[in-house]
């Protein structure tokens, strides 16, 4: 640390652009300017102080004519101005003009104002020098029985200290904290009383806390919250405690503070594996989360249940409380949302599978009610997959869920319907028995199907899993009823040049005729702008799609009708009705085909889509032995094929999961007694309380670091070189949202330096959170300077700046150093994540930038490098393993990751090995990367530039 820091604990923003002002003319305000004068002249002293300047002229002044005064607000800044200013001579003896200051003091302690009281019993937690605080003790006692609680509880914080740091000055502190403990009635004093004793003496603390026991959910929360920690502490050093103080915390789960009921859970789950403690946290953590309605304390505290959740031994009591789980989805938050189902699948079990269902199916029904929002969609959305997940592990439930689920085909919300969709898929192929309900309840709500995508889907499965003769003369008037009456030409130039009904008649400025482009007369109105959206409101949804010039659900409409007239030529075996049937498929085909060539639609029909459609007509007019197994054997063979592998992937995902949490331990397995556990081996038993205390500053010690000072060394930059008259070099501490830099700067020369002072600028989303103080640097010197650096985003940043001083005694201009960049590396941020194929391609569609970095490596393997460029920018691939296996000549995979901000990088991998240039050929090919912002696309686009080639060992 510099000196600047040690002896400082107040921060004040400085304006930079400010003059300093002259010594002469601050003493001049000091000694004779009016209390405001006075008082800015003071501020400015302060200010200097803390940029380096020493000012010893000021000192005997300001005791002189401002220490006397009593206006409160120069009383505030004194205690600022004796914190920081030098108190000690260079050899480090008391100035003597302290002893006058130290005066001052013991009268503001007797001060009838508790303000001044309290403010001078905070000043003298941050004074170091004990001969100072000598003098004042007797006064320091006497406050402990001020009629007024701020003074009290300052006081006791200050024995506190000093007893902390000069105990010889206080050797009594804590048997008179605990006597002013016994008799003390507000809640704050009584906080700080019992909080120094836990640290001063925990026994007393125990003591204290054994006669009080009872009284305990009577106390104020922020004593109870010490209790807490006091009760976590004594059990996790002592075990044999536990029984003393678990039915205290029981008690605590009911207090009436959410933060002691978040932290009395935390620790009963720490003292006790019993079911009924963990029932009795798990209850509370459900609480909490309902009756919060801060969204990231319900997602914190849902994390907490996730993590109980992971202990085996936890889950079987977790899976009786899924229920009141599911109380929390009332909270309208999609994330919330997504992380209480998540949650409650994990837990669903045969017991409580039924209630669950029921639940879910309650809340998509609510869905429907509600008017459309986008979380409302993404709510029904995650309902569905989770019905899906629940009907897949427990297929007697699908035959409940189906029905209602299949309402939702006809949703405007396309991606809600795709998953009701796909969930009927795997459904009809799975369970044979639900087959006639699912085709049943599919053709109800077939004509109802807004969006065409949904549409070919629902064509595809009425077309591969109707097998009856009813169910194939259902589909077959389905479809004309929702392509209307054909030839569909004729039908529609019919429309156009129709005359308008009389009901339709509008009394408006006359009519004229207009001839459209296809030389066919319309007539138009002065109203007649509403006409055309009713007379396509009036088209069949099928008719919608095709004059849209959609005609890839044309192509698969043919598909639908081949497998159908061929299945219908199977059954029966009535010539006469086999052709007329066959005949109509084929008459459909026809007219859409017409249609696709006609310049009715918007868009003409492509080539596949014709090529498709006339492929069709061939089969159905051959009908041959083998296209008929193609069409009603082949399909299918290859859906079951997909879901079969799918659901190994699941399969092997769970026991993956499962093989975690499982705790093993071999017989020959080592014991570990707690007394001889050396402390970095402390894993289970590390101290809760200072662990997130950590984690709140930033301080989090990474696992994979095994050898901490390697991992150090790896993160210094060089920023001068041997030779300057400066050297400086950088340690770089990255923590989630800012960065330290902590410099070491060393005098080469043989000259005092003054002023020394790091200047630093940022490029990039970096911001300097502070201007580090100047320092003076003795011959052949070294000094520590840290400067904070705050993160806003995601990508690659530069921090640059120089070294400039003064040669003491030199006339000349001051000298400056220039420094080495330092580059702020982008892999700090980035996490690896999970998402699936159609969120991916979702965000691959709407992310507007894209970065193509073209492959330039020295690795001649094809799966090497996809795991080299995965270490190297920490994303996961998200193309399963097997498709990856095997080796072909070329590979395509999807990467994702997400940043600590929360932005979203996906990455997607096409490269080839070009086998005609040899075996030692390198890879080549391209990688495609799509960001929401540009930093972020460009950053991870530099990062797999840099470090594409394989560095030779």
């Amino acid at each position: 640390m510099t000196a600047a820091e040690n002896v400082c604990y107040t921060l004040i923003n400085v304006p930079s652009d400010s003059e300093p002002p002259s010594e002469v003319s601050l003493k001049a305000d000091l000694e004779k300017g009016e209390i405001k004068a006075k008082t800015e002249a003071l501020k400015k002293v302060i200010i200097m102080i803390l940029n380096g300047e020493k000012l010893p002229g000021l000192l005997m002044t300001i005791i002189r004519f401002v220490l006397p005064l009593q206006d409160h607000t120069i009383k505030k800044l004194l205690l600022v101005f004796w914190e920081i200013v030098p108190k000690t001579t260079p050899d480090g003896k008391l100035l003597q003009e302290m002893i006058l200051v130290c005066d001052a003091y013991r009268k503001d302690l007797q001060h009838p104002n508790e303000f001044i009281r309290g403010s001078t019993l905070r000043f003298l937690c941050k004074l170091k020098e004990s001969e100072l605080l000598e003098p004042l003790m007797p006064a320091i006692r006497a406050c402990l029985e001020h009629r007024h609680s701020y003074v009290r509880r300052n006081a006791v914080l200050a024995i506190y200290t000093i007893y902390r740091n000069f105990e010889h000055l206080i050797p009594d502190a804590p048997e008179l904290i605990h006597d002013f403990l016994v008799n003390e009635k507000d809640a704050s004093c009584k906080r700080n009383a019992f909080m120094m004793l836990i640290h001063a003496d925990q026994d007393r603390a125990l003591d204290y806390l054994s006669t009080c026991i009872d009284q305990v959910h009577t106390f104020g929360d922020i004593l109870q919250l010490v209790i807490v920690e006091l009760i976590y502490k004594v059990c996790h050093a002592n075990p044999s405690e536990r029984a003393r103080f678990i039915r205290c915390i029981y008690n605590l789960l009911q207090s009436s503070s959410p933060a002691v009921k978040y932290e009395a859970a935390g620790t009963l789950v720490t003292l006790s594996s019993a079911p009924t403690a963990i029932k009795a946290a798990a209850q509370c953590y459900i609480d909490l989360i309902i009756k919060e309605s801060d969204n990231n304390v319900k997602l914190i505290v849902l994390d907490r249940l996730v993590e109980l959740k992971e202990h085996p031994t936890h889950e079987r009591v977790l899976q009786d409380l899924v229920m009141d789980i599911l109380r929390v989805l009332s909270t309208p938050d999609h994330e919330v949302r997504k992380k209480t189902l998540q949650l409650a699948l994990d837990l669903v079990s045969s017991r409580n599978v039924e209630e669950l269902v029921i639940v879910l199916k309650k809340e998509v029904i609510k869905t429907n009610n509600v008017t459309e929002h986008e979380d409302t969609d993404k709510y029904r959305q995650l309902l569905v997959r989770t019905l899906h997940s629940c009907s897949v592990r427990f297929p007697d439930m699908a035959a409940n869920v189906i029905p209602v689920l299949m309402e939702f085909l006809s949703d405007t919300n396309e991606a809600a319907a795709a998953d009701v969709l796909e969930f009927v898929r795997e459904a009809i192929q799975r369970f044979d028995n639900l087959r006639p309900l699912i085709i049943e309840k599919m053709l109800e709500v077939f004509h109802a199907i807004k969006t065409v995508k949904i549409y070919r889907g629902a064509l595809w499965i009425l077309g591969e899993y109707c097998s009856t003769k009813e169910d194939i003369q259902s589909v077959m008037t389905e479809v004309r009823r929702s392509l209307g009456e054909i030839p569909i030409v004729e039908n529609e130039i019919k429309r156009e040049t129709g005359e308008v009904k009389p009901e339709d008649e509008v009394s408006a400025a006359p009519a004229q005729k207009l001839v459209t482009e296809m030389g066919t007369y319309v007539t138009q109105s002065a109203l007649s702008s509403s006409r055309p959206s009713k007379k396509e409101e009036d088209r069949p949804p099928l008719r919608g799609f095709l004059m849209d010039g959609d005609f890839y659900v044309a192509a698969s409409l043919a598909t639908t009708l081949t497998k159908v007239a061929l299945r219908y030529v199977a059954i029966v075996q009535d010539k006469k009705k086999q052709n007329s049937f066959v005949a109509e498929a084929m008459l459909i085909m026809v007219t859409v085909l017409h249609l696709g060539k006609s310049s009715l639609p918007k868009k003409p029909i492509t080539d596949d889509d014709v090529d498709r459609i006339s492929l069709c007509l061939k089969v159905l007019s051959e009908c041959s032995p083998l296209m008929n197994d193609i069409f009603n054997k082949e399909c299918r063979k290859s859906l079951s094929h997909m879901l079969t592998v799918r659901l190994e992937e699941e399969k092997m995902l769970q026991k993956k999961e499962s093989e975690k949490r499982n705790v093993t331990v071999q017989a020959d397995d080592p014991i570990s007694f707690m007394q001889l556990t050396a402390k970095n081996e402390m894993t289970s038993k590390e101290d809760q309380f200072q662990l997130s205390l950590l984690a709140a500053m930033g301080n989090t010690q990474r696992k994979e670091a095994a050898d901490p000072l390697a991992s150090k060394l790896n993160k210094v930059t060089q920023l001068t070189g041997f030779s300057d008259p400066v050297y400086a070099e950088a340690y770089v501490h990255v923590n989630q949202y800012d960065i330290v830099l902590d410099v070491l700067v060393v005098n080469q020369t043989s000259d005092t330096l003054q002023n020394c002072t790091l200047e630093l600028a940022t490029l990039g989303d970096l911001k300097l959170v502070e201007k580090p103080s100047p320092l003076t640097l003795a011959p052949h010197d070294f000094a520590n300077i840290k400067a904070n650096v705050k993160v806003a985003s995601t990508e690659n940043g530069i921090i640059f700046g120089n070294i400039v001083y003064d040669v003491s005694g030199a006339a000349s201009d001051r000298n400056c150093v220039v420094l080495s960049d330092i580059h702020i590396d982008i892999m700090d941020y980035i996490q690896p994540a999970s998402c699936t194929d159609a969120e991916f391609r979702q965000m691959w569609a709407e992310f507007e930038w894209e970065n193509k970095v073209t492959v330039n490596t020295n690795i001649t393997d094809l799966n090497e490098y996809l795991q080299h460029i995965l270490k190297s920018t920490n994303m996961k691939c998200l193309t399963p393993e097997k498709a990856l296996s095997g080796f072909c000549g070329f590979m395509a995979a999807n990467l994702y990751a997400r940043s600590i901000f929360g932005e979203d990088a996906l990455a997607n991998v096409s490269i080839e090995k070009p086998i005609h240039l040899g075996p030692e050929a390198p890879v080549n090919g391209h990688i495609r990367i799509r960001a929401k912002s540009q930093g972020m696309a460009l950053s991870l686009g530099d990062k797999i530039n840099l470090s594409q080639k394989k560095a030779n060992v």
